[in-house]
């Protein structure tokens, strides 16, 4: 998205958080699996059975201690820890949960080798993603980089003439300083860092975008949004005939126009580098037809007009989504993306995706519950100072799962790995 140059320099000074550029590049480069070996798959790959399912556990335990709740162990949940997040609450829904990885990971906040717990009911999901993440730890890794972070909310407001409209907008830009103190009697932990102004006939928007640390924030910039709204209504020259406290055009829930030019909630990218031999060995495809492939799917998905193009984002960052506690609902905007390959001079594929709203949060919401927080501890990311890594591994992940879903329709077995894995068969 493109961004003003003081917002490029703030930005540029908390991505470098006092490191050098040599250290940032460092931490982005691809690290050799050979001379830095990754950690073993789980056990007991491609069974069903509860022994197979034991041993994955252990060995996930193993690593970040005791998972009661995923492991089914723990007591069930008392009905009163869940006020804030349900109400007229009757019991759990219960959606199994699989774990991706080795998927080795170079990024300024992300940087190591994860297992990444997604949860679905599709079959052939994990197996896809697994495969994906597999083949970029073999290539040393995929770089991830974090870059602007906002949460939008848009008041409306109606007033009796154009002449009227225009003027308050005028008086609105004017306050951006005075609503910024005010928005921070709201929240200890967002910030507001700039506002725009929209007019429409006799209608003005105020877009309103806060920073709002390890939070999603939806409910962060709304109790924000409130307060200024609250100081504007008694301070402003021009009273509006009436108003909302959101006009729909914060794209909060949607696929909008503004996805590549505004971002929401955090904008993230991730890009690998694989040898021509490596994608032959694992994707049985070449990466000349792998980036023909991209090439006529991109052309397809302008001609339908789709918001972003990409294979199938979307079933990653849901399945992300739900096993960590993120809104959900949010994927609507958080799988907007960009997916592109191209082969490079030496004939090796480079591979990336770009997702401009990714709205995560590692604290509040949905992460405190049990089985949330325990997927959020497999992958370090709990707690303040969390969130960042959270969207650099969402970007990876979307990555891996781009990959090898071209790859199977390159090397025609899509259907035949839908029939293998798509399917119930009863396993025992």
């Amino acid at each position: 998205m493109p961004i003003s140059f003081d917002r490029a320099r703030e930005l540029a000074q908390r991505l470098r958080r006092g490191l050098s550029l040599d250290v940032l590049k460092g931490r982005l480069t691809p690290r050799d699996p050979e001379l830095h070996p990754p950690p073993p798959r789980l056990p007991a790959q491609g069974l069903w059975s509860d022994e197979a399912r034991t041993a994955r556990l252990a060995a996930l335990e193993a690593r970040v201690g005791e998972l009661p709740h995923l492991g089914g162990r723990a007591a069930a949940v008392d009905a009163a820890t869940l006020k804030g997040n349900i109400e007229n609450f009757v019991g759990m829904t219960q959606i199994p949960t699989g774990v991706v990885g080795p998927l080795r990971i170079n990024g300024l906040h992300a940087h190591g080798d994860y297992f990444v717990p997604l949860a679905t009911s599709e079959g052939a999901l994990v197996a896809s993603f697994d495969r994906g993440a597999r083949l970029i730890t073999a290539a040393g890794g995929v770089a991830t980089l974090v870059t602007t972070e906002q949460v939008q909310r848009a008041p409306g407001f109606v007033f009796a003439s154009i002449a009227e409209a225009a003027l308050f907008a005028a008086w609105a830009v004017e306050q951006f300083e005075h609503w910024r103190a005010v928005a921070s009697t709201a929240t200890s932990h967002g910030q507001l860092v700039d506002l725009q102004t929209h007019i429409e006939a006799n209608h003005v928007y105020l877009i309103f975008h806060f920073y709002t640390g390890d939070a999603a924030g939806q409910n962060m910039v709304t109790f924000c949004t409130a307060a200024i709204c609250t100081d504007l209504l008694a301070r402003s020259p021009i009273s509006p005939t009436t108003w909302f406290l959101e006009a729909n055009m914060s794209g909060d829930k949607k696929a909008t126009a503004l996805s590549f030019i505004s971002t929401r909630g955090r904008n993230a990218t991730a890009e690998v580098r694989l040898p021509a031999a490596l994608v032959e060995k694992r994707l049985h495809t070449t990466p000349e037809r792998m980036a023909q492939y991209w090439r006529m799917s991109f052309i397809g998905g302008v001609q339908s007009g789709s918001i972003g193009v990409s294979g199938h984002i979307s079933n990653g960052i849901a399945a992300l989504f739900l096993a960590t506690g993120q809104d959900v609902a949010c994927v609507s905007e958080a799988s907007v993306g960009i997916t592109r390959m191209e082969v490079e001079a030496d004939g090796s594929l480079y591979a990336a995706v770009s997702l401009p709203n990714l709205i995560v949060g590692t604290v509040g919401g949905g992460t405190r519950l049990p089985t949330a927080n325990e997927c959020l501890r497999l992958l370090d990311c709990v707690g303040a100072d969390r969130a960042s890594r959270l969207a650099e591994i969402a970007a990876a992940v979307a990555l891996a799962g781009e990959l090898s879903i071209v790859g199977s329709l390159c090397a025609g077995d899509f259907s035949r790995a839908h029939a293998a894995f798509g399917r119930n068969k009863a396993a025992r």
